[in-house]
C-alpha cells in the first residue's frame, strides 16, 4: 500500500483542481487577499480543509512562539466580563500562552461567516477559541472542529452540541440557595427577574428558584416571573413592572448583579427602601456587590476560576489530551450582605 502523501508535498495545483479554480486564485485565498469572490473563496477553503493543506506560513506559526488563544466576549462593559477576563489572562501568563481579545455583539456574531472566521484563526495558528456568554450555532462550532481548533464556551446562552466543552457554575443550586435565603427570612412573595428565556444559565437559576418555592409549599405566581436580558436597564423595567402589581412582591431574586442594580435604581426612584420594604438578591458576586448601596446579597460565581478552567481546557485540547468532562460546573456560594431582611410586618 503506497505511503500517504505528507501535507507539505501537496501543492496549489492539487487544491486548484479540487476547487475548480486557477492556481493563482488559490494563492490569493491562502495569502488572505480580498479580491476573491466569496463563493470562490468558500470553495477553495473547503478544498484546503479536505486536502489538509498547510502553507509554509501556517507551519511556521504553529512551530514557533507562544500558544495564541482567541477570546471573544459579547461585551466588555460589565464586572462579570472583567472578572472572567482576569482569570483567563492570569492563567495564560502562568502557562506561557497569549490571549487575543475581541468583543462581538450577539447580532454580529450570528451573522459572521464562520468558514472565513475559522479559516482566519487557522491561518494565524491559533490554538483555540474561548467564547463568553455567547450564542453559537452548530455551523460555527462545526467549522472550527473541521480545522481542529478547540472551542470552549463560558456560560453559553444556548447549550453546545455534544463534543464541545462548556464551563459554567452551579446555576440551579445557586438559584435555589437565593430563594431559600429569602424564604428563611419569612418572605412568601418572591419574584424572579431573569435573563433571556432561551439562556441555559437563566433557565437553571429559575428552576432552582421554583424548586425552593415548591419545597416550602409556596405557589409560584406567574406575575412574579419576568424574563429579559442580563443588563441594568432590564432591572429598571422589570422592577417597574413588579412594583405596579396590586399584590407587590416583598423580595426579588435578580438573575444577575446588573439586573439587581437596575432594581435598586427603580426602587430608589419610587421611594421603596431596600431592605426595609424590599429584599433583593443578585447573582454573580462581582465587585459591584460591595460598592452598591446597600451592599448587595448575591450568589457568587467563581468567575476567575471559570476563566482559568476554560484556558487550561483549551491548552489541553490543543495538545491532544482528552478532558474528563465536556461540561464543567463550578460551585456557587450565597454571600449575604445588606440588601436582604425579614419582610415588613
Amino acid at each position: 500500500m503506497p505511503a500517504k502523501t505528507p501535507k507539505s508535498k501537496l501543492n496549489l495545483a492539487d487544491v486548484a483542481a479540487l476547487a475548480g479554480v486557477s492556481t493563482p486564485t488559490v494563492s490569493k485565498v491562502i495569502n488572505g487577499r480580498d479580491d476573491v469572490a466569496e463563493a470562490t473563496r468558500a470553495r477553495v477553503q473547503k478544498a484546503l480543509t479536505k486536502l489538509g493543506y498547510e502553507s509554509p506560513m501556517q507551519r511556521r506559526v504553529r512551530s514557533t512562539g507562544p500558544a495564541l488563544v482567541d477570546l471573544v466576549f459579547d461585551g466588555l462593559d460589565s464586572s462579570y466580563s472583567l472578572e472572567v477576563m482576569s482569570g483567563i489572562v492570569g492563567c495564560a501568563a502562568e502557562e506561557g500562552a497569549e490571549v487575543v481579545l475581541s468583543s462581538v455583539t450577539p447580532d454580529k456574531l450570528q451573522n459572521t461567516d464562520h468558514e472565513q472566521w475559522s479559516q482566519r484563526l487557522f491561518d494565524a495558528g491559533r490554538k483555540g477559541l474561548i467564547l463568553v456568554t455567547s450564542e453559537v450555532t452548530p455551523g460555527q462550532l462545526e467549522s472550527f472542529r473541521r480545522r481542529n481548533i478547540p472551542v470552549v464556551v463560558i456560560d453559553p446562552l444556548n447549550p453546545p452540541r455534544s463534543g464541545f466543552v462548556s464551563v459554567g457554575a452551579t446555576n440551579w443550586a445557586g438559584g435555589k440557595a437565593a430563594a431559600e435565603h429569602l424564604i428563611s427570612l419569612g418572605h412568601r412573595k418572591i419574584a424572579f427577574l431573569g435573563g433571556p428565556e432561551a439562556a441555559e444559565c437563566s433557565v437553571a437559576r429559575l428552576h432552582g428558584y421554583l424548586a425552593a418555592l415548591r419545597a416550602a409549599g409556596i405557589p409560584a405566581n406567574p406575575d412574579y416571573i419576568v424574563a429579559g436580558h442580563f443588563q441594568r436597564p432590564f432591572g429598571v423595567a422589570g422592577a417597574r413592572q413588579l412594583f405596579a402589581l396590586a399584590d407587590r412582591p416583598t423580595a426579588i431574586f435578580a438573575g444577575n448583579d446588573a439586573i439587581a442594580l437596575g432594581v435598586l435604581d427603580e426602587a430608589r426612584l419610587q421611594g421603596i427602601h431596600v431592605p426595609e420594604q424590599l429584599s433583593l438578591v443578585g447573582f454573580d458576586g462581582t465587585d459591584i456587590t460591595e460598592q452598591s448601596v446597600p451592599r448587595l446579597t448575591s450568589v457568587a460565581q467563581p468567575l476567575q476560576e471559570m476563566g482559568r478552567t476554560a484556558l487550561r481546557s483549551i491548552l489541553r485540547l490543543a495538545n491532544g489530551e482528552n478532558l474528563e468532562s465536556t461540561h464543567v460546573e463550578l460551585a456557587t456560594e450565597l454571600v449575604v450582605r445588606d440588601s436582604t431582611a425579614a419582610p415588613a410586618a
